[in-house]
């Protein structure tokens, strides 16, 4: 979520209500062209017990149908949430197995060196292994970082789709998520915002 945030709103803010699964909606200008980019803040997956098989929710798997493109993200303090990597991707490629889908790998905390648990190298061997591309940063210090990773992302995604040449295009077929929700991160924002005694500031 704090991802999420930082790239749609360029803001950071430490305490954010439980994860509901919201969709946001915003128009970004890419190479000179305006798309419009949906990105679905997923609830957490974990490994089921004693496996190496993950365990998600079923909004996750709608998800999957229909997404363009991943953003897998762990913390570097937590090798456990960098562990699930690999059986996420192994899930996605069950759902598209042919599908060529653009994916980032974001190591989060890069800002809590001291208490790293997983290396860059292993970031870097991970997202060549996946067939994606790195990026280290920090949602709480470095807000150019996570709009870099999230653009170049947009960027290939957008070539991608501009090289179907008229094609339909993968996922036309299944209905995608309704409402998506601008006001709704706004007004999460301004709770927690409230909830530290700060004035709330209209975005």
């Amino acid at each position: 979520t704090a991802l999420v945030v930082r790239f749609l709103t360029k803001r950071f803010i430490g305490d954010y209500e439980a994860n509901t699964g919201a969709l946001y909606s915003r128009k970004f200008t890419i190479d000179g062209e305006q798309i419009s980019l949906q990105v679905q803040d997923t609830p957490f997956v974990s490994l089921e017990e004693d496996t190496e098989s993950i365990c998600c929710q079923e909004q996750i798997n709608r998800s999957i149908y229909w997404a363009d493109g991943f953003v897998f993200v762990y913390s570097i303090t937590d090798y456990e949430s960098y562990r699930l990597l690999r059986p996420l991707h192994q899930h996605i490629r069950k759902i598209h197995p042919n599908a060529n889908i653009p994916l980032l790998l974001m190591a989060n905390k890069g800002d809590l060196l001291r208490a790293r648990q997983v290396s860059s190298k292993e970031g870097l061997q991970l997202a060549g292994e996946l067939g994606g591309t790195y990026s280290e940063v920090s949602a709480r210090e470095n807000c150019e970082g996570v709009h870099e990773a999230f653009q170049q992302l947009c960027q290939e995604l957008s070539r991608m789709i501009g090289s179907c040449n008229g094609e339909k295009r993968r996922g036309l077929h299944l209905v995608r998520p309704k409402s998506p929700n601008m006001q709704d991160l706004k007004r999460r924002l301004k709770q927690a915002l409230t909830s530290k005694g700060k004035s709330a500031t209209t975005l």
